[in-house]
């Protein structure tokens, strides 16, 4: 199902900007495609440990898969690829982007009786660096001829928006600005686009940050998406070591309700649900959200037996990597632009319209 929606959003989003990705505080269909990705590794490692018999097996499949998801988000997001209307190849290691999607998937855990520790430990040191950081002004440069170098006033602390927060801060300073997302999401905020919430030209005395890098997967925002995984990795553990189904959606029900209600009340309260951040009362909604769409289905397939009319589902589900690659990194499209008569503008997608 998360297979799917990502498909959908990735596409129609860009069709019908009120599902894409919010662009900074808020929720969109967009914004859980990733929670649900990761709460779903965590209902998988638990469901790996019961059925390999060792450990240390389990632990090196988990730990070889994370390597996988590792190296192919490098290649597929550091830049690479450059795209549909680009039909030159590599990446300047000087601006590669090192985070992303499937490289934020490295949460592993052996022994999850601690786990409650863990998830709280996490989110603590999450609050204390979000909140508790100093972020001093910045500056940035665009790659104009001649480069043109733009500050940003902070000296703040605790904030929250798109200029001057913690996340932003420690990815400049551990990952190079040269290495983060060159198209943030918060270029689509009204007051960085004409054509807000699409991308578009800037507004007259658009804000300096308006074309600043940022990484909605940084290093700091991964922490709450471990403790996604953690959350997952509960919910695994009530299929294991409860059998009835009743017992099962009950339990996964209650700390669902408690998520949902948690997150919505940490937004009220100020600390706002929000995408590129990562914060708690994000992951509380997202988790929640997740776990509502997991006893669902469990209910739909193993106490009603609708499983073979949605063995399509199945099928995408065990293939997820292999058709996250094809549907979002325009491989297929990238291949075929490959081809071309006499000049590289001549290529198949140009003759059927696609491309220029």
């Amino acid at each position: 199902m998360r297979m799917q929606l990502m498909i959908f959003v990735d596409h129609a989003g860009r069709l019908f900007p009120g599902i894409n990705h919010s662009p900074w505080n808020g929720l969109t269909l967009a914004d859980f495609v990733m929670p649900f990705f990761l709460f779903i590794v965590g209902v998988s490692l638990a469901l790996t440990y019961k059925r390999l018999s060792s450990g240390i097996i389990a632990t090196r499949k988990a730990i070889l898969r994370a390597l996988k998801l590792l190296s192919i988000g490098v290649f597929l997001q550091g830049g690479f690829i450059h795209g549909l209307n680009d039909l030159t190849y590599g990446v300047d290691i000087k601006q590669i982007r090192w985070m992303g999607i499937l490289q934020a998937v490295l949460s592993l855990l052996r022994k999850y009786r601690y786990q409650g520790a863990v998830m709280f430990f996490l989110s603590i040191f999450y609050l204390c660096l979000l909140y508790g950081l100093y972020v001093p002004d910045w500056e940035f440069q665009i790659p104009n001829v001649p480069p043109k170098t733009y500050l940003v006033k902070c000296g703040v602390r605790g904030d929250t928006g798109p200029a001057c927060n913690a996340v932003g801060m420690i990815d400049r300073k551990i990952l190079g600005i040269q290495h983060l997302y060159k198209k943030p999401i918060y270029a689509r905020k009204h007051e960085c686009s004409i054509n807000s919430p699409n991308y578009g030209p800037l507004p007259p005395n658009a804000p300096s940050w308006c074309q600043a890098p940022f990484d909605p997967e940084g290093f700091l925002s991964s922490l709450m998406a471990v403790v996604t995984c953690f959350v997952g990795l509960h919910y695994g553990h009530i299929i294991i070591h409860f059998k009835d189904h009743r017992v099962r959606i009950f339990q996964w029900m209650s700390l669902t309700c408690f998520l949902v209600v948690l997150g919505l009340i940490l937004d009220m309260i100020g600390m706002h649900i929000n995408k590129p951040l990562y914060t708690l009362s994000y992951m509380c909604v997202t988790a929640g959200a997740a776990g509502i769409l997991l006893a669902g289905i469990y209910y739909m397939v193993d106490v009603c037996g609708y499983r073979y009319k949605i063995r399509f589902l199945e099928w995408m589900g065990k293939n997820a990597l292999m058709i996250y690659i094809i549907a979002t990194c325009n491989l297929i499209p990238v291949v075929l632009q490959g081809f071309y008569w006499g000049e590289p503008r001549n290529n198949i997608l140009k003759l059927i319209g696609i491309g220029r």
